[in-house]
């Protein structure tokens, strides 16, 4: 059985940052690519990042490039998410997800693992 459990959400002010982790059980976990995704209420899922198995590859959605980085340690079955800069607009709960594949894909439908999310509030 899959289990993703996500860390190191919580309340921050504009400006500042925050590390998100997500450590992975149940398969081989170096072998998948892996994602995080957001939704604020309202709005539907969102691509924010993705990495691929070995962590040389790495995609970003528009509105956090420059900003977010993603990384993994395959020896301690974690991703990661640096958010740096953080808006008001980041406020939203983050999801980690494990990918069927070794590949970063930005799709939902990429990802049959999910964690349960984690909050992120970003004040003005």
């Amino acid at each position: 059985q899959v289990q993703l459990v996500e860390s190191g959400g919580g309340l921050v002010q504009a400006g500042g940052s925050l590390r998100l982790s997500c450590a992975g059980s149940g398969r081989v976990f170096r072998n998948y690519g892996m994602g995080w995704f957001r939704q604020a209420p309202g709005r539907g899922r969102e691509f924010v990042a993705a990495i691929n198995w070995s962590g040389s590859s790495t995609y970003y959605g528009d509105s956090v490039k420059g900003r977010f980085t993603i990384s993994r340690d395959n020896a301690k079955n974690t991703v990661y998410l640096q958010m740096n800069s953080l808006k008001p607009e980041d406020t939203a709960v983050y999801y980690c997800a494990g990918g069927r594949s070794g590949l970063p894909r930005r799709e939902v439908g990429e990802y049959p693992y999910w964690g349960q999310g984690t909050q992120v509030t970003v004040t003005s």
